[in-house]
């Protein structure tokens, strides 16, 4: 019987010109309630945002000490040997009061050369949206880069951009090099490889508190850019009750949903990974080795590698998304 146990951390509130209020008090994040919170970093490893361990015997020490000591019995064998010390993969919440900065992300190979970091390929899990918010996503129809820069020239970018209305359980998956923002009234929970290179391209001509615009990365992201990754990309899928379905699969993340009213047994004997639970609705129990853990609304919790059976419990009723590493990273070493 291992000593691991499922794991919570402290979450790093980030203020954010286009932030708001109501992250901390809708999800009881322990910050002050008037600062225009945008992010909640839930589980991190960016060097200088490392999360630190909020329960158990191992509250006070940071993912990375983790690591260390248990290794790939807190990752995965799998997922040590390729990551080492590093864990992977980068949780948040965000909310957006206002529309965020038109961006995109290096791939792999280009972040690695230019920052010697991991690239960014992330997804959005919609909590909250109001009427009329939009997600900006890829472009309307694949363009030349011809078109592109008369647009950035010309200021009209955003006439460019494919727009989608999201309502709360829809999903966008942004690989790499795909053009995107998140639109204002919008509260949604992002997974994402653990990098913080975003390029931004277009911040909408907005000036902060001191009357400056913020940097803008025009020539950085000029030749990441996909200028083919067009149209529609929501994903929508009514969960069924006491069923996993999945989501994204991809080389960085497999993420699934979980609505449930009944007790759900998930058996992880076949899956060389940690696993992520995000709950997004209700609260529940997670039941193992003769122990339980709570988790509510807002929190996201670590089950280490080595744990291979739980029962999850809801009270009454729960939504969670299940997020862990494909078993077979082989296939992917050429793109990293």
């Amino acid at each position: 019987m291992s000593e691991l146990y499922p794991i919570k951390f402290e979450p790093v509130l980030k203020e954010k010109i286009w932030g708001g209020t109501t992250l901390v008090s809708r999800f009881h994040k322990n910050a002050n309630p008037d600062i225009k919170y945008g992010e909640s970093w839930e589980l991190s490893a960016v060097s200088d945002n490392l999360s630190i361990v909020s329960n158990g015997f191992l509250a006070g020490n940071k993912i990375e000490e983790l690591i260390e000591v248990y290794m790939g019995d807190i990752t995965g064998d799998a997922v040590f040997e390729k990551f080492g010390n590093e864990f992977p993969l980068l949780i948040k919440l965000i909310e957006a009061r206002e529309d965020l900065s038109i961006q995109v992300h290096p791939d792999n190979k280009m972040a690695k050369e230019r920052h010697k970091a991991y690239g960014k390929t992330e997804m959005w899990y919609i909590l909250e949206s109001e009427r009329n918010s939009k997600i900006f996503t890829g472009f309307k129809e694949p363009l030349s880069k011809e078109i592109y820069l008369n647009a950035m020239k010309t200021g009209d970018l955003p006439g460019l951009l494919n727009i989608e209305n999201p309502v709360p359980g829809d999903v966008f998956f942004t690989p790499a090099g795909r053009i995107h923002a998140i639109g204002g009234g919008i509260m949604l929970v992002e997974i994402q490889q653990t990098s913080d290179i975003t390029y931004r391209i277009f911040d909408w001509n907005r000036k902060d508190m001191k009357g400056k615009s913020r940097e803008l990365h025009t020539e950085l992201a000029l030749d990441i850019i996909d200028f083919k990754a067009a149209g529609k990309n929501k994903i929508s899928k009514q969960p069924i009750f006491n069923k996993t379905e999945n989501l994204v699969n991809c080389e960085f993340f497999t993420t699934n949903i979980i609505s449930f009213n009944e007790r759900i047994s998930k058996d992880y004997n076949l899956i060389d990974s940690f696993v992520i639970y995000i709950c997004t609705e209700g609260e529940f129990l997670i039941r193992w080795d003769g122990n339980s853990e709570p988790v509510s609304k807002g929190e996201t919790v670590l089950l280490p590698a080595i744990i291979k059976e739980v029962i999850l419990e809801p009270s009454p009723e729960s939504k969670v998304l299940e997020v862990f590493i494909s078993e077979d990273l082989n296939q992917y070493k050429s793109n990293n």
